[in-house]
């Protein structure tokens, strides 16, 4: 299950405003954020779709998305596995208490350089 996805945009505040607007027939929200680095809006079933700043105009391309874990322990493994495959790594596996409270995570860049992540949040799991 995909938990969240992430695009670069080359304006944030424009595209905030645009998505604000043409998400509000489907009922998606604003959820959180961080002015002048990211947006994130609920989609729905605890999936988010996030807006980030891009850094230029060829990180245009630049793909995150975080995949929901069972547990630590599927983190873990995840992360290690991804290693063996030849992933770089791009965050240890651990807490990661400023997304959430109870959010654990690691990232790696796949062969591509995409930013792939597998999470847990044991807040959302006792929604």
């Amino acid at each position: 299950m995909i938990d969240h996805i992430t695009v670069a945009v080359s304006d944030l505040t424009k595209s905030r405003l645009f998505y604000e607007r043409a998400f509000a027939p489907l009922g998606y929200t604003l959820s959180f954020g961080k002015e002048n680095v990211f947006w994130a809006f609920d989609i729905g079933n605890g999936c988010l779709f996030e807006i980030q700043q891009a850094d230029s105009a060829p990180s245009l391309t630049r793909i995150h998305v975080a995949f929901r874990a069972k547990n630590r322990a599927e983190v873990d493994a995840f992360y290690q596995s991804a290693l063996a495959a030849g992933a770089q790594d791009n965050g240890a596996p651990g807490s990661r208490p400023d997304y959430a409270p109870d959010y654990y995570a690691c990232f790696i860049l796949d062969p591509d350089g995409y930013n792939i992540e597998a999470m847990i949040n044991q807040q959302l799991d006792k929604a």
